[in-house]
C-alpha cells in the first residue's frame, strides 16, 4: 500500500505502537487478525495522506522518493534493456496504484496481495461484503485500463 519497503516498515511499526495502545479498546467478538489489519490499514492510509500533503508543498513537480523507489526495486535479469523495461513497469504500476481511491487500493492490496477473502476484507474496511467487493472490482478494472497498453506493448 506504501509503495516501498521502508514505509512498509514504518507502517507495522507504527500499527503495532498504536495496537499496543489501544489493547484495552480491543472487543473480543471481533478477530484479532480483523483488527490488527484495520489498524494498519489506517496507518498506511495516514501515510498516504501526509506523503500527498507533502507533495504538494513541494513546488519542483518531481517526486524523488517516488524514483528512489523505483530505482531501489532489484531487477532479475541485469541487461541494460531488461532494467530499463522493468523501471518503466514499475513506475507504471506505481502511477497506475496512485490513481485508485484508497478504498479501492486498501481493498486490492488486502484481497490480492495479503490473500484475504471477501468478508474479511469488509471487516477491515468496516463496510459490507458487497462493497468491498465492488472496491476490489473497480480496483481491477482501473489496474486493467492503465497498464494494458504495457500488455499490448509486450505481445
Amino acid at each position: 500500500m506504501t509503495g516501498n519497503q521502508q514505509d512498509a516498515e514504518d507502517v507495522v511499526q507504527e500499527s503495532f505502537l498504536r495496537a499496543f495502545k489501544q489493547l484495552a479498546k480491543f472487543d473480543e467478538r471481533a478477530s484479532f487478525g480483523t483488527w490488527l489489519y484495520r489498524i494498519a490499514a489506517n496507518c498506511s492510509l495516514d501515510m498516504m495522506r501526509a506523503r500527498k500533503r507533502r507533495s504538494e508543498h513541494v513546488t519542483s513537480g518531481t517526486d524523488d522518493g517516488a524514483e528512489e523507489v523505483v530505482l531501489s526495486l532489484p531487477s532479475l535479469d541485469p541487461t541494460p534493456e531488461r532494467m530499463a523495461l522493468s523501471g518503466e513497469v514499475r513506475q507504471r504500476v506505481l502511477e497506475a496504484m496512485d490513481d485508485l481511491s484508497a478504498t479501492e487500493r486498501t481493498a486490492f492490496v488486502l484481497r490480492h496481495f495479503e490473500g484475504m477473502c471477501i468478508e474479511e476484507v469488509s471487516r477491515v474496511l468496516e463496510c459490507q461484503p458487497g462493497a468491498a467487493k465492488h472496491s476490489v472490482f473497480r480496483a481491477v478494472q482501473k489496474l486493467r485500463r492503465s497498464l494494458e497498453p504495457l500488455v499490448s506493448a509486450a505481445r
